[in-house]
């Protein structure tokens, strides 16, 4: 029997791709408290009924998007948080297909994780970042403890590696990506070696 997830009609995603486009044109352009529904339903060329079809309201449709961004990037980056033999490579590879996710929707993350009116997608990035780093920390320290590590509490050593990688993200992005994914990870790794 298969148990895979119904499919969506292609119509319903047609459509909510073009809100989000049209979204994404908007927020380059004001401040998401100028965004009305009828500003963005004319900018996705639909009517406003079309858009309540699919969302509440425009906090509801961010969230959704949020929600959409972070599947994204668990489907892209393969996470097994369960994997007790992870490896420092393991950990390398899963912040190149990140970085290179980033790159590949350069236009979406520029604007909503640059923009400093839509937190929801910058916090929702965060706890993604946060829940890797746990899951990696907590099977570091099950491995073997470094003495120094030792001394940090856990706590801190989240909110500062968490913290790290997205701002460094963020900066990237604002700086209109002047290094390649792969140079950016091997970068990062470095600093967080030291």
């Amino acid at each position: 029997m298969n148990k895979s997830k119904p499919r969506t009609d292609p119509r319903v995603l047609r459509t909510r791709q073009l809100i989000k486009n049209a979204m994404i044109e908007l927020l380059q352009e004001m401040d998401i408290e100028k965004i009305s529904v009828n500003r963005l339903a004319e900018r996705a060329t639909i009517n406003r009924v079309t858009f309540y079809l699919h969302y509440r309201d425009i906090p509801d449709m961010l969230e959704k998007m949020a929600e959409d961004m972070i599947q994204d990037i668990r489907q892209t980056m393969k996470i097994n948080w369960d994997n007790a033999n992870s490896t420092e490579q393991d950990d390398f590879l899963l912040l190149l297909s990140l970085l290179e996710h980033t790159q590949e929707h350069a236009k979406f993350y520029k604007v909503i994780l640059s923009s400093k009116q839509s937190t929801v997608f910058t916090d929702r990035l965060l706890n993604l970042i946060t829940e890797i780093i746990s899951a990696r920390l907590e099977r570091r320290k099950s491995d073997d403890t470094n003495q120094s590590e030792e001394n940090i509490p856990r706590e801190i050593s989240i909110w500062y590696g968490s913290s790290a990688v997205i701002g460094t993200i963020i900066a990237w992005i604002r700086k209109d990506m002047p290094y390649t994914p792969l140079y950016l990870a091997k970068q990062i790794t470095l600093l967080r070696s030291r």
